[in-house]
């Protein structure tokens, strides 16, 4: 199975701009530039997608994870927070942190604990990434 997107750019970093488009068409010439992923633009911009990229891989993680022990959740809602950090090397995604609120009927702390740390280690996204991933997982009533 191969998943695939597309990325044009035109002009210098700072003042050129581009687009991104996926197979699936969800994005369609999506623009993106300099000042969207350095400063205030209103576009998307790579950090942006690879947070939303995780926040959506991680949701069906912890579904699984969930049904795994049994339980099946009436809503997960998944905010993923991508700290972009200038370092010696470069431009660095250090840390994405994952901030989860789920609400489980019949689900206990411990048992959505469980599930929400097999689903952060078990998301292919995860895996994928190798900056250090938090998470703040709470089970709604």
């Amino acid at each position: 199975m191969k998943r695939q997107a597309s990325a044009e750019w035109r002009g210098t970093l700072q003042g050129g701009s581009g687009t991104v488009s996926s197979d699936s068409k969800v994005l369609s010439n999506t623009p993106y530039n300099f000042r969207s992923r350095f400063a205030d633009g209103t576009e998307t911009n790579p950090e942006e997608l690879v947070a939303a990229a995780h926040a959506a891989c991680f949701s069906m993680a912890l579904s699984v994870q969930l049904a795994n022990a049994g339980l099946t959740p009436d809503s997960i809602r998944t905010q993923a927070t991508a700290n972009f950090e200038k370092l010696d090397a470069g431009w660095t995604i250090t840390e994405i942190h994952l901030d989860v609120r789920a609400r489980v009927p019949n689900a206990t702390a411990e048992q959505f604990q469980t599930a929400a740390e097999g689903a952060k280690q078990g998301c292919p996204i995860s895996r994928a990434l190798k900056p250090n991933i938090t998470m703040t997982a709470a089970l709604e009533s």
